[in-house]
C-alpha cells in the first residue's frame, strides 16, 4: 500500500499526533451516525404492554446505549491505568496506540452485525474489547498529554484548544456526509454497509500510519519532540522509551491539593451533566416530533462538532481579557443555557438554536485540563489526567448514564425535555468550585479546603477594597525605584570618566 507524497507533505505542515487524531475522528463520527440508525431499524417493530409504539421504541433505543455505554465507561479503568503509568514512564505513545485497535475492531464487529445480521447485543461484546484497549479514556487524556508535555504552561490551553479545532474539523466533515453514505447500500448488504466499510478503512489506515512509524517509513509522525537519537532503533519504535532529553516542562514541585481538589468536583460535576444530556439526546432526535433520519441525524451530529471550533475562537478571543477561571465559567453558563432551551424543542430550526447557545461547551474541560496540568509535576501528569481524573469521570458515568437514561424513561408522557433541565442544574453546580477557586486565587488564602469561614473572608475584604490601590502604588514605587537606579548609574558614570581623564592627565 504506497501513500502518495502529497499527503505526507500535507500531514508533515501538522504537529505530530494531528494525522492520527484526524483518522480516528473521521471514522468514529461515521460509526456514530451508523450505530444510531442501526439500532433504530432494529427497535423499529418493538412494542411493550402499556406503552405506544414509540414510547416503547424509545425505552429499547435508551436502555441499550444505557447499557453499551456503561461497559465503554467502566472497562477501560484497570487497562487505562496501566497505559497511564507506562505513559509516565515514558512510553507517551501507548496509551494512543493501543486504543486504536480497539477502535478498529468495535466498527469490524458492528460491520459484521450488519452484513451478517446478528444480534444487535454483540456489540456489548465489541464494548467489552473496546473497553479492554484503554477506550477513549486511555485514547484522549494519551493525546493530550503528549501534547501537553510539548508545550509551555501558558501556551497550553490555547495549544490543546488547536488539537480540539482540528479534532471538530474532522468531526464535522465525517458528520456532514455520514447521513448520505448510510443511504448508499446494495440490497444483498442492507442500510448502513457502505458507512461502516469506510469507517473500518479510516480506523485501519490510522494503524497503516502505525506500522509504517514501526518500520521508520513515516518516523516524525508520533514522535515527541526533543527525543534523543543516539539511538537510531530506539527513534523508530512505535513504543519507544523517552530519553533524559526530553525538555522539561514547567511544572510544580509539590502538588497545590485545594486546587486539585477543586478541579475535580468542578470537571465530575460538568461531565455528570453533560455526558447525561449526551446520553439521551440520540435518542431524543428520533422521537416525534423530529423523527430524524440518516441524513439529519447526520446533520445534527455536525452541528455538535461545530462546537469544537466556535469553542476554539472563544479560548483565542476571551484570553485577552479573562483568567482561565472566567473561560470555565463562560463555558459552563453557554451549555447551561443552551441545553435549558434544548428541554422545549419540538422542531429542527429550534434544536439548531439551543446548539448554537453551546457555542463555548468545550472550553470547560479543556481548560480545566491545563490548570490541572499546572498544579501537578510533569512527571505525574499522564496518571492525573488519565488515571484520577479519567477514573472519577468513569465512576460518575455509572451514576448518570442510568440516572438520565431512567429520568428521561420516566417523564417520555408528560415533559420529555425535562431531562435537559436537570442537566443544566447541575451545570450550575459546577460552577461553585470555579468560583471557590477564583475567590482563593483573589484573595491568595491558604487554608484547607472547605475550612474557608467568615472570618476568613471579613478578613481578606480590605484586600479586594485596596488591591487595584496597591497594585497602582506597587507599580509607582517601581518607577522611582527605576529613576533612582538610573540616576545612580549616570553618576557612577560621570565618576568613572573623571577618575580615566585624572589618571591620563597623570601618566601624560
Amino acid at each position: 500500500m504506497v501513500v502518495p507524497n502529497w499527503f505526507h507533505a500535507a500531514f508533515g505542515l501538522l504537529r505530530q499526533i494531528e494525522p492520527i487524531i484526524v483518522l480516528e475522528e473521521l471514522g468514529s463520527t461515521l460509526f456514530d451516525t451508523a450505530l444510531q440508525m442501526v439500532v433504530k431499524d432494529r427497535y423499529a417493530n418493538v412494542t411493550e404492554p402499556g406503552h405506544s409504539a414509540e414510547d416503547a421504541q424509545q425505552k429499547a433505543i435508551t436502555d441499550f446505549y444505557m447499557t453499551n455505554n456503561l461497559i465503554i465507561q467502566l472497562t477501560p479503568i484497570i487497562p487505562a491505568l496501566i497505559l497511564a503509568k507506562l505513559s509516565d514512564r515514558g512510553w507517551r505513545k501507548a496509551p494512543i496506540v493501543t486504543p486504536l485497535t480497539g477502535y478498529l475492531l468495535s466498527r469490524l464487529i458492528l460491520l459484521l452485525v450488519v452484513v451478517l445480521q446478528l444480534p444487535l447485543q454483540v456489540m456489548y461484546g465489541a464494548g467489552v474489547l473496546f473497553g479492554l484497549s484503554g477506550g477513549y479514556t486511555s485514547y484522549w487524556p494519551g493525546v493530550m498529554t503528549v501534547v501537553s508535555l510539548d508545550t509551555t504552561a501558558t501556551d497550553r490551553s490555547k495549544v490543546l484548544m488547536k488539537v480540539e479545532l482540528l479534532y471538530g474539523i474532522a468531526g464535522l466533515v465525517g458528520s456532514l456526509v455520514s447521513g448520505h453514505l448510510f443511504r448508499l447500500y446494495s440490497s444483498s448488504l442492507g442500510n448502513g454497509t457502505v458507512l461502516l466499510i469506510v469507517s473500518t478503512l479510516l480506523h485501519m489506515y490510522s494503524l497503516y500510519y502505525l506500522t509504517e512509524l514501526i518500520y521508520g517509513a513515516c518516523s516524525s509522525l508520533l514522535k515527541v519532540k526533543g527525543v534523543s537519537n543516539r539511538e537510531p532503533e530506539e527513534k523508530h519504535h512505535l513504543l519507544s522509551h523517552a530519553s533524559t532529553n526530553t525538555p522539561v516542562v514547567e511544572a510544580p514541585i509539590g502538588i497545590n491539593k485545594v486546587n486539585v481538589a477543586l478541579l475535580f468536583v468542578a470537571a465530575i460535576l460538568y461531565d455528570f451533566a453533560v455526558g447525561g444530556a449526551v446520553e439521551v439526546l440520540g435518542a431524543f432526535v428520533l422521537k416525534a416530533p423530529l423523527s430524524w433520519d440518516a441524513t439529519l441525524v447526520g446533520y445534527g451530529n455536525a452541528a455538535g462538532c461545530v462546537i469544537f471550533l466556535t469553542s476554539y475562537f472563544g479560548v483565542i478571543g476571551f484570553r485577552r481579557c479573562c483568567s482561565d477561571t472566567s473561560l470555565i465559567l463562560i463555558g459552563m453558563l453557554s451549555f447551561a443555557f443552551g441545553i435549558y432551551f434544548m428541554s422545549f424543542v419540538t422542531t429542527t430550526l429550534t434544536f439548531y438554536l439551543a446548539r448554537a447557545l453551546t457555542l463555548f461547551a468545550l472550553i470547560p474541560m479543556t481548560t480545566i485540563r491545563a490548570l490541572l496540568s499546572q498544579q501537578v509535576p510533569a512527571s505525574s501528569y499522564g496518571e492525573y489526567t488519565t488515571c484520577v481524573l479519567g477514573r472519577s469521570l468513569n465512576f460518575a458515568s455509572l451514576a448518570y448514564i442510568p440516572a438520565f437514561t431512567k429520568l428521561y424513561q420516566g417523564t417520555l408522557d408528560w415533559f420529555p425535555g425535562f431531562v435537559f433541565t436537570f442537566a443544566s442544574i447541575f451545570t450550575v453546580l459546577g460552577m461553585i468550585p470555579i468560583r471557590y477557586l477564583r475567590l482563593l486565587r483573589l484573595l491568595q488564602i491558604s487554608v484547607p479546603l472547605f475550612r474557608v469561614t467568615l472570618s476568613h473572608l471579613l478578613k481578606s475584604m480590605p484586600s479586594l477594597y485596596s488591591l487595584q490601590y496597591r497594585r497602582l502604588q506597587i507599580t509607582s514605587e517601581a518607577a522611582v525605584r527605576g529613576d533612582l537606579d538610573q540616576q545612580r548609574r549616570r553618576r557612577y558614570h560621570q565618576l568613572r570618566v573623571c577618575v580615566g581623564a585624572r589618571q591620563k592627565g597623570t601618566e601624560t
